[in-house]
């Protein structure tokens, strides 16, 4: 699937582009001194007791370890850095074995190259950390010279692993720090949301914070015991927003106008909820308090001059109200409050026995009157309250153990957690997620058979080549190398140039200094150490940093510097070439995906419409985690389209049935406005009360989508027309047995439908004009 010069040209410049650029990025120098410790520490111990060759062996453990922890992962620094210092060290101890047997070692190296790949399809930090094992195994394997010392090496290898373990442990640089800016990222996210729709009722809204949140939430049970009372429920409470906020602002259906008193409370409504968000995020990100400005509590409770909000605004506004309360509650400790005007006061409030603070809003056990429309209170309203009241009261004594404590107040008292497998635990999971990938479409394992290959041919290339240092061919292309086009070849570019100007830099000051051991190392840590402080602001920076740590390790060794620097520019130059040689020959391209990818999508948002309208249908059998997992797997589709299409539309190639990018645009745009139509029907979700009763019409819709949407998923996956006639056809008869006002069920079906609609034009195949 080659495509003409232009599209490959194009694509050259653009990732060439993106290889050599340098991103402004948070630097960390604390974290980064901590890991050039560990690895001056190693090497310093290695020349004092030991040979330069054991110097070298350990400061590649070290060097090694120190970035496994800084992959973008949540399992605990330590136990990633003992993790990659155990595989290189076993690495290094096989290899030597076999590395008198050149086909012997080939196969091995072939075989590890192969997993390594594979261990993409567990998750990136996999990924990462395993293929620069391989890297960095090529270079210890050649320091050895006899079984015994290569255990030596081994032993030193996992020695620096502890040692940079144990460093994290001993000097923790803001612990839960990391997931502290994550969760309050999502906080700020939803705050954000919520200004944005008092001036746009349709704002989108990313759910990629909330995703990180979720990923972020993941503990395992000792994490859990220890982690701050600030990260165990502010997660959840964010979700919860999300739908209330929408449902509030929405003119459709929540039924607040766009202009008058209704807008404008809205709109205030709307204000101080992102105040608050805002200030928790804040507390949260810092490890502070919460400090709320009176002016939003104040907004926050029932006003006291008449009927404002009626109908679903009346009740998404309630909801909001409680909402907000039980995000100060989830404090767990007293709240600063600020008063206005020219002498500020500062006022504490302290949860009463039953979890209440004086001066907070809380959710009225029963409805209040002053909010009732013209025509008095909605029965269906009274029963929701009642049984969102019954509900928070049966929360709150199970959440106490049947006793009023002060943190029996709101529902985040219960000791709950995402699981975390441990490394043993997490065998089994990647066993399936490799299981997952073993079939010829996955991109995945055309990456393992791809590194396999090239890291092989590479290896022969290397020992055929008069250099002594060929295996920098290999190294090269195993660290080039990704699952997808883009990626593969910015990485190719940056290593290429930053290693020549790595080379050059270090050249030159081995040239002028003529550095003995001991210098030599230090400016080997002071290299890693710029490293690990740059390690994000680009690739092009980061093999600057590689190329003259490797300069300025292997003088240790006492190698001639100009020999060294004239290999490694030579062999990484080709180990580039050939990486991206091979994806261009055996390639894995997203453009074919398009389809597959928009299908799955589609198939997740509508179960995740389904089982929302099944809510309404059947409320007594309502289980509220079957819409959690169904907007879970609606987030994880649109993350994989997503990804998807920003990495085809790098590509140079063009499929048989693709997308546009004008039809995909439309596309995704459809699928995020039939998302937020069902986020705006989970804000009214019925409860388990009796005077619910089943709705026959929303039970005809649902199962009218469900028929349509599995004929619509296999019709965008083979480019054929849309039909949706039996969501039409079921949406008409529920019009015909509605009641004025339509019901907010119904309101949401139509706008599902016209999501769909527009689905259908944007994904259904173009005629052409005659000429």
């Amino acid at each position: 699937m080659f495509a003409a010069p232009l599209p490959w040209l194009r694509a050259l410049k653009d990732t060439a582009r993106s290889g050599v650029s340098v991103e402004r990025a948070s630097l960390t120098p604390l974290t980064a001194l901590r890991g050039a410790c560990g690895v001056g520490l190693v090497v310093g111990l290695a020349l004092l007791i030991g040979t330069p060759q054991l110097a070298v062996s350990s400061a590649f453990g070290a060097f090694a370890s120190g970035i496994a922890t800084f992959q973008r992962s949540w399992r605990p620094r330590p136990v990633l850095a003992l993790a990659a210092s155990t595989g290189l060290a076993i690495s290094t101890f096989l290899g030597y074995l076999l590395i008198g047997m050149p086909w012997a070692f080939v196969l091995l190296l072939a075989l590890w190259a192969f997993l390594a790949g594979m261990a993409w399809g567990v998750g990136p930090t996999s990924g990462v950390v395993a293929a620069f094992n391989i890297a960095v195994m090529l270079i210890t394997v050649h320091l050895p010279t006899s079984s015994l010392g290569a255990l030596g090496h081994a032993v030193l290898i996992a020695a620096g692993g502890v040692i940079q373990a144990g460093l994290i442990v001993l000097f923790p640089v803001r612990p839960w720090g990391e997931r502290r800016d994550t969760l309050a990222d999502a906080l700020a996210g939803v705050a954000d949301y919520a200004r944005r729709l008092r001036h746009d009722p349709m704002a989108p809204f990313d759910p990629e914070p909330l995703i990180e949140a979720r990923s972020a939430a993941a503990v395992t049970p000792r994490q859990a015991r220890r982690r701050p009372r600030q990260l165990h429920g502010y997660r959840a409470m964010a979700e919860r927003f999300r739908p209330v906020l929408a449902s509030l602002a929405d003119p459709v259906v929540g039924g607040a106008p766009m202009v008058g008193p209704e807008r404008d409370r809205v709109r205030e409504l709307l204000a101080a909820a992102a105040t608050v968000l805002d200030a928790t995020a804040r507390a949260v990100r810092r490890g502070e308090r919460v400090r709320l400005p009176d002016q939003a509590l104040d907004v926050l409770q029932v006003p006291e001059s008449g009927p404002v909000l009626s109908g679903p605004a009346r009740r998404a506004a309630l909801r909001l109200i409680a909402l907000t309360d039980d995000a100060v509650e989830a404090a767990q400790e007293p709240v600063e409050v600020t008063k206005g005007g020219v002498l500020a006061r500062v006022t504490w409030h302290v949860a009463d026995r039953e979890g209440r603070r004086r001066g907070f809003p809380d959710q009225p056990p029963v409805v209040d009157a002053s909010l009732d429309g013209p025509y008095g209170p909605d029965p269906e309203e009274v029963a929701a309250e009642e049984a969102a009241a019954q509900a928070v009261e049966r929360a709150r004594h199970k959440a106490a153990g049947g006793k009023h404590t002060p943190a029996a107040g709101h529902a985040l008292a219960r000791e709950r957690h995402l699981h975390m497998p441990t490394l043993a635990g997490l065998v089994p999971v990647a066993l399936r997620a490799l299981r997952r990938e073993l079939h010829w479409k996955s991109p995945i394992l055309r990456h393992a058979l791809r590194v396999s290959v090239v890291v092989s041919l590479g290896y022969l290339i290397g020992r055929a080549l008069p250099p002594a240092h060929g295996y920098w061919v290999p190294l090269t292309a195993v660290m080039v190398l990704r699952p997808d086009f883009s990626r593969t070849y910015e990485r190719g570019v940056g290593r290429a140039v930053g290693t020549l100007i790595g080379v050059a830099v270090a050249g030159t000051v081995m040239a002028l200094a003529g550095p003995g051991p001991y210098l030599s190392a230090a400016l080997a840590v002071l290299s890693v150490g710029l490293m690990y402080l740059l390690l994000d602001t680009g690739y092009v920076v980061a093999s600057v940093c590689i190329g003259a740590y490797v300069i300025f390790l292997l003088g240790i060794l006492g190698a001639d510097w100009y020999q060294t620097a004239y290999e490694r520019a030579g062999l990484t130059a080709l180990g580039g070439v050939l990486a991206m040689l091979s994806y261009a020959l055996f390639p894995a391209w997203e453009t074919p995906l398009l389809r597959d990818r928009l299908a799955d999508w589609l198939e997740a948002t509508g179960r995740y419409a389904i089982a929302v309208l099944d809510a309404f249908a059947r409320p007594a059998a309502h289980a509220s985690r079957q819409v959690r997992e169904a907007l879970l797997d609606t987030r994880a589709a649109r993350q994989n389209w997503e990804q998807t299409l920003s990495r085809a539309e790098v590509e140079p190639v063009r499929h048989h049935g693709r997308l546009s990018r004008r039809s995909a645009g439309e596309a995704q745009s459809a699928l995020v406005t039939m998302g937020r139509a069902c986020m705006l029907l989970e804000a009214h979700l019925p409860g388990p009360h009796p005077s619910f009763r089943p709705d026959s019409a929303a039970a005809d819709f649902s199962a009218a989508l469900a028929s349509d949407i599995s004929t619509a998923v296999t019709a965008v996956q083979q480019s054929e027309p849309l039909e949706w006639t039996a969501v039409h056809e079921a949406l008409a008869r529920w019009w015909e047995q509605a009641e004025y006002p339509p019901p907010v069920a119904l309101r949401t079906a139509e706008l599902l439908t016209d999501a769909l609609d527009d689905l259908a034009q944007a994904v259904g195949p173009k005629r052409r004009p005659r000429s």
